[in-house]
């Protein structure tokens, strides 16, 4: 099927499967999948700069989908997911002012895959030694895995996460859904980074900002999925547009992907809850590695499958 917008050639067929993939894997880890969405569609030949916007039009309605799941089951916290969707809507248009600078160079796809690479590797081998060492001292103390125990969600990276918690810069924010009282800089800060990626690489970044709710702000791993996804929403509703405007979006793309991804997503959110978050955190390792695969792989061959 021809894409006009993108000038691009794709089975709607392979859209609608990695739709639902990253529905599933969205509505699981609280991210919209921009480390699978973006590489997919690059590896079909779809330029950097069409991917990173239409991987932001798709997810809008898959988060909108999770979101509400998850809300369903007590795991958004509102009033963090307002904060932060402040800071990301700011970062959002830096990353994507960055995207179009490279255009207008020349230099989009290269640059994009090189930092994507990175960053997919980076965030991988963090969560893969942080939720291992985590699991390892759980088991060591014997500790009962009842429901309660998998809220509290232990983390090995605890003590560096309670120092950040007493950094007392007004104004402080209680969050009572959440149980953490943090600097409201805190939050902004780590949204705008999460906002930034959105931007620069598509997405809503959950890849960034699901772990950094979790090691950063100290927000249970159920609570920073379902928070992350509520965010999304807003900041990727913003994404898409600021793309929009400087015609990044292939919405033909995005509204076949979502086809698939508004059922998976519903599927993702309902697995979260027979699993710990430990556990959650060190399922989600392969998946940026995946995308980080994909990439590499376009930029050595130079060509799409």
């Amino acid at each position: 099927m021809d894409f006009p917008i993108s000038h691009s050639h794709i089975s709607p067929i392979y859209l609608v499967v990695v739709g639902f993939l990253i529905g599933i894997l969205g509505g699981f880890f609280g991210v919209g999948g921009s480390f699978i969405a973006g590489p997919a569609l690059r590896l079909m030949g779809v330029h950097w700069n069409f991917a990173v916007g239409t991987d932001l039009a798709h997810i809008v309605g898959k988060s909108i989908v999770a979101a509400k799941r998850h809300r369903a089951l007590g795991n958004v916290d509102l009033k963090l997911g307002l904060f932060m969707a402040v800071g990301t809507i700011g970062g959002a248009e830096c990353g994507a002012q960055m995207i179009q600078a490279l255009k207008r160079a020349g230099h989009v796809d290269v640059v994009v895959s090189i930092v994507s690479i990175a960053v997919y590797v980076c965030i991988s081998t963090f969560m893969i030694w942080e939720s291992r060492k985590t699991l390892k001292q759980a088991k060591a103390s014997g500790a009962a895995k009842t429901s309660a125990q998998k809220k509290r969600d232990p983390s090995s990276f605890r003590g560096v996460t309670r120092r950040i918690q007493r950094f007392k810069l007004a104004p402080m924010i209680k969050l009572p859904v959440s149980g953490v009282t943090i600097s409201l800089w805190v939050i902004l800060f780590v949204s705008f980074i999460g906002g930034l990626f959105s931007g620069f690489l598509g997405g809503g970044a959950g890849y960034i900002r699901m772990p950094s709710m979790v090691y950063v702000l100290g927000i249970p791993t159920h609570l920073a999925v379902g928070t992350d996804l509520f965010e999304i929403i807003i900041s990727a509703s913003y994404g898409t547009f600021t793309h929009a405007v400087k015609g990044n979006v292939d919405i033909l793309i995005a509204l076949v992907m979502h086809t698939g991804a508004a059922i998976g997503a519903q599927i993702g959110a309902i697995s979260t809850q027979y699993f710990a978050g430990p556990k959650i955190r060190l399922a989600f390792v392969p998946l940026p590695l995946i995308g980080a695969a994909i990439v590499i792989y376009t930029l050595l061959t130079g060509h799409k499958l």
